[in-house]
């Protein structure tokens, strides 16, 4: 059994598998783990410890034999059970030094910011490396993370104010800018929130404070989007009340509900149709939350169900406003709306649950699906399916399933002229033809779809299409360009961590090693578990040892989605690297299914190659 995690996002230590904080000895013991985890899993010369140690001389007799006495000490503490004479996993030899081989909530941090900073910002429980004082190496690493954590404040603050939540906001952003009276942007967040609250007063005196400090602390005025903020909150602009918008702004001299009432038509043409589906669904989220507040579950019923924007990617763009819309659709339905409505509310509750684990999701798709037929209205029948399809990834090998989907939308969506379903159809088609290696078949919906999407002026088309051709290429240079785009788009959901992804299955379908991957957003787990093991296996290689078997990799169950089994393919790759047989069983268990199917191809962008030749080499 070894630790669970180490933290130094607070003072340095270890936390077990059941939570309990580990004892790692002295404080030097300490210094050691800490310049190990600054490293970020790269080697650290034992020179380089000893001078992190002992930085002003006063060397002991033997450093380099107290360095590996340390290093032993905290072998020990954190793999408490490990046999004796066998290797350790958390701390590695490499070289001339020695690797941190383990969990860190530093790391962590980093790869929930972009998703999920609320639980980001939960890692920290003080000052980084709070216990190393003024120790010259870990500066620069602590005001590093100081700058994520302001800006991960700034972040979360944004999405609960896009998605309808200012008084949520306002509490973190007045200690925020009260420590930090020299972040512009941190007062302007707070004026915003708390005008948003109804507390104009208290908005105006904000912006007093935060400019009369920063003439006094800074000798500076007031930044373009602070002063602005100012002026608006002065003249109560009615764009402050959701998130700035032209088009809200144009109807928002209706009055609340039929201004928010007739935002839904508006929201759904900026998404299908530019301005990037992010954007769309943060504003669109923000009136659901606004009419939930009016206390009218009519309204937010009907809010929630005009805004049928299909989605072809078993990911939300945006988990906070996703979450709002969820909850909203949950509270009209426990109001028990008629059939028409409850099967909108159920397809909603699926859409935005998309690739989160739980029975919620697809048993909300199915029960729309149910509700809709019986209805006999083709129209929200086309919701349900869409609803379906993103949640028919329970398991690999389910392609099958989504090509019934894609065409019975398809044919749905022609009968009744419906051009943002017909996209719909051939998008799913062609990510499921991929899939089961029909390509074909897939390239003939990629036209259809060119033409669709340039007749009925669809960007996030010509976009995805780009991930198609890059996909077809196997060209590294055009999976960066076409990720790129992608991200551009407004589509953060579909592109973070994709080019990571795709690179690794270029290189693993062509024997090469890891190399340097790009940011990998969500699939890091899966991808630096792969890359480790990969790597350690070519070290190994290349000094004719023979890898150690057994080497613990402690891996989730990828979530359901359009690349979960090429994540199973690294997870099954780095277990046989590792001589992991536990971990390879389950990655063999999963892909069992897809065994005619390619990895990774469901998704439309990216590629493994064939599951059978990745089951073939798993194969005991």
């Amino acid at each position: 059994m070894s630790i669970r995690s180490v933290r130094v996002l607070g003072p340095v230590d270890a936390v077990g598998p059941d939570g309990a904080v580990v004892a790692l000895g002295g404080p030097r013991h300490r210094a050691v783990l800490a310049r190990l985890a600054v490293a970020r899993g790269r080697t650290v010369p034992l020179e380089t410890l000893i001078d992190a140690l002992w930085p002003d001389g006063g060397l002991p007799g033997r450093p380099a034999g107290s360095i590996r006495t340390f290093v032993a000490a905290l072998r020990t503490a954190l793999e408490p059970d490990r046999p004796p004479r066998t290797p350790p996993t958390s701390i590695v030899t490499r070289g001339p030094g020695y690797a941190l081989e383990t969990s860190v909530d530093a790391v962590r941090f980093e790869e929930l910011l972009d998703d999920d900073p609320a639980a980001a910002l939960a890692l920290w429980r003080g000052p980084a490396y709070a216990d190393l004082g003024g120790a010259p190496w870990a500066e620069g690493e602590r005001a590093r993370l100081t700058a994520l954590r302001l800006d991960a404040v700034e972040r979360l603050a944004r999405r609960r104010l896009d998605a309808g939540r200012p008084a949520e906001a306002v509490a973190d952003l007045d200690a925020h800018t009260t420590e930090h009276p020299w972040r512009e942007e941190g007062w302007r967040l707070l004026a915003l929130a708390l005008y948003r609250a109804r507390r104009e007063g208290d908005a105006q005196a904000v912006l007093r404070r935060a400019r009369d400090r920063l003439a006094d602390e800074l000798g500076l005025d007031p930044g373009e989007a602070l002063a602005r903020l100012e002026t608006d909150v002065l003249q109560r602009s009615p764009h402050l009340d959701l998130p700035s918008s032209d088009l809200w702004t144009a109807v928002s001299g209706l009055g609340p509900r039929v201004a928010l009432e007739s935002t839904t038509p508006l929201l759904r043409t900026l998404a299908v149709h530019g301005g990037g589906p992010v954007t769309a669904l943060r504003r669109h989220a923000a009136a659901v939350a606004e009419a939930r507040r009016l206390d009218d579950p009519g309204l937010t019923a009907r809010l929630l169900g005009g805004y049928d924007v299909p989605s072809v990617w078993a990911r939300s763009d945006d988990p906070a406003s996703s979450e709002v819309l969820v909850s909203a659709a949950e509270w009209c339905l426990a109001g028990s709306p008629g059939p028409a409505s409850r099967a909108r509310l159920l397809a909603t509750v699926a859409l935005e649950t998309r690739g989160l684990p739980g029975s919620r999701g697809p048993a909300a798709a199915h029960e729309a699906e149910a509700v809709a037929r019986e209805l006999g209205d083709s129209t929200v029948l086309r919701h349900a399916l869409a609803g379906r399809v993103v949640q028919a990834f329970h398991r690999p090998g389910s392609a099958p399933d989504r090509v019934a989907l894609g065409r019975e939308i398809l044919d749905l969506a022609v009968t009744g002229e419906d051009p943002t379903a017909e996209i719909l159809g051939h998008l799913v088609l062609l990510q499921a033809r991929s899939g089961l290696g029909e390509a074909a078949a897939a390239q003939e919906h990629a036209e259809a779809l060119g033409r669709l999407g340039e007749r009925h002026g669809s960007p996030g088309v010509a976009v995805l299409l780009d991930g198609f051709a890059a996909m077809r290429a196997g060209s590294e240079e055009r999976h960066r360009a076409a990720a790129a785009r992608i991200v551009e788009a407004g589509m953060p959901g579909v592109g973070h961590g994709l080019v990571a992804l795709a690179l690794a299955g270029l290189r693993l379908r062509r024997g090469e090693p890891p190399g340097e991957l790009p940011d990998a957003g969500p699939y890091a787990p899966w991808l630096r578990a792969w890359h480790a093991s990969a790597c350690r296996q070519c070290v190994t290689a290349g000094t004719g040892r023979q890898e150690t078997p057994h080497r613990r990799i402690d891996l989730p169950d990828p979530p359901p989605g359009h690349v979960a089994d090429a994540l199973w393919v690294l997870a099954g790759h780095a277990g046989r690297a590792a001589g992991n047989r536990e971990l390879v069983g389950r990655a063999v268990e999963a892909l069992r299914p897809a065994a005619g199917e390619v990895a990774g191809a469901n998704s439309g962008l990216l590629t493994f190659g064939p599951v059978a030749d990745h089951l073939a080499a798993l194969a005991p």
